[in-house]
């Protein structure tokens, strides 16, 4: 698994005009199944490319995967939408039938909460860029297998190293699991901030599941508010 993510990464490289990289040693790759991956994602793009275009163009490069089984019930690649040099990065778990449907992130029922998730605390959509750990919809919105999430990563860690934000919410266990590459309840990597990639990372409640348990959404808005004063702290 981790030659395909190696061989995503360089074809990546290759649309970005990078020629340099560095490769992990081979007992930091052992330690982490991503290692070899990160290392290489902490170089910046080249400058003289534009995000946007860059984002665009792996869009529609990927539109077509079919490196894992998702593909089957796929309407459009949901690759992800938002502001290409936003300081917040918010990374869910995947598409639902919504966004199957109309290859945008978050434009169901959980996307209007999020939209109001994100205003309660003085932002817009199109400030922040948001994402999912896979690209394809999961049969019936089920949780997305081990093997899905890990042919998907390249493609995260490519967005994330492009965009470059300097703050991460992880929305949910599964995204949360899937980045910190641990097994740990919700409520206990909410109780801490992270690194990802040196990246300050949260974690919250997905907007999924605070539609279906409403005593959620006050821990949900303490941690909104974490997430604020340090994104305040970057702008001022």
């Amino acid at each position: 698994m981790l030659r395909k993510e190696l061989e995503q990464y360089l074809e990546f490289l290759n649309l970005s005009g990078i020629q340099d990289i560095y490769f992990a040693s081979q007992d930091a790759a052992e330690q982490s199944p991503h290692a070899a991956v990160t290392a290489a994602s902490a170089a910046p793009p080249a400058s003289s490319t534009d995000k946007a275009q860059k984002l665009d163009e792996l869009r529609q490069a990927y539109s077509r995967c079919q490196k894992c089984e998702l593909w089957k019930g796929r309407k459009h690649f949901v690759y992800g939408d938002g502001n290409p040099d936003a300081d917040l990065m918010l990374i869910g778990e995947g598409p639902g039938a919504d966004e199957n449907a109309t290859g945008h992130v978050f434009v169901g029922r959980a996307g209007q909460l999020l939209t109001k998730m994100l205003a309660a605390i003085n932002l817009r959509r199109d400030e922040v860029y948001i994402a999912n750990i896979v690209k394809c919809r999961p049969p019936n919105n089920r949780d997305p297998l081990p093997e899905e999430r890990a042919a998907c990563m390249p493609y995260l860690l490519e967005q994330i190293n492009i965009i470059q934000p300097r703050i991460l919410l992880l929305m949910g266990k599964v995204a949360a699991n899937t980045l910190l590459q641990n097994t740990l309840s919700l409520t206990n990597m909410r109780e801490h901030t992270h690194l990802f990639q040196g990246i300050k990372t949260y974690v919250s409640y997905h907007p999924s599941a605070l539609l279906r348990n409403e005593k959620w959404k006050r821990p949900a808005w303490i941690d909104l508010q974490k997430v604020q004063r340090d994104y305040l702290a970057l702008t001022h």
